[in-house]
């Protein structure tokens, strides 16, 4: 049955998009539909802090915005973030970290996605690269949303 039904898929040029269309609510449907811009989080739910905050300023975000901080310019151009992996590091080294300037932490050249990069790519990228969560950045390089591999995962594509 499942041959018979492949080989007419592909005498009639049937493709996964097709099929994704036609069932969006399914997995091949989401992985193939979805993007970044329908799952990201945004507004005032993006952690943001300026290069001159400090990393009091930075943890206070983190905490109340799941855990990542993206560090802007005034134009929301990305600069770099600060991670739970950076906050731990500084700990370790350090007792007074609070007053120190985000500039002197942040990862520069984060990994980032383009708000309209499938969600189902983004979720292979954030496996390469081994993070939980990306600054999302439209097609003038500045900042719109943060994306999370939670998102993704609850959204049923993996």
């Amino acid at each position: 049955g499942d041959a018979l039904a492949i080989a007419l898929l592909e005498k009639r040029k049937f493709s996964k998009e097709d099929f994704a269309f036609l069932h969006p609510a399914g997995t091949l449907g989401r992985r193939l539909l979805l993007k970044v811009s329908d799952l990201m989080e945004i507004g005032k739910r993006v952690p943001i802090v300026s290069p001159d905050a400090t990393m009091k300023d930075a943890v206070l975000e983190m905490t109340s915005k799941r855990g990542i901080c993206v560090v802007t310019d005034d134009r929301r151009k990305i600069i770099g973030v600060i991670t739970t992996g950076d906050l731990t590091r500084l700990v370790e080294k350090t007792e007074h970290f609070f007053s120190i300037p985000v500039k002197e932490v942040m990862t520069r050249n984060p990994k980032i996605v383009l708000d309209s990069t499938l969600a189902y790519t983004t979720y292979k990228k954030m496996e390469q690269y081994r993070v939980i969560a990306m600054p999302v950045i439209d097609p003038e390089d500045k900042l719109v949303g943060i994306i999370h591999l939670h998102d993704i995962m609850r959204a049923g594509i993996v």
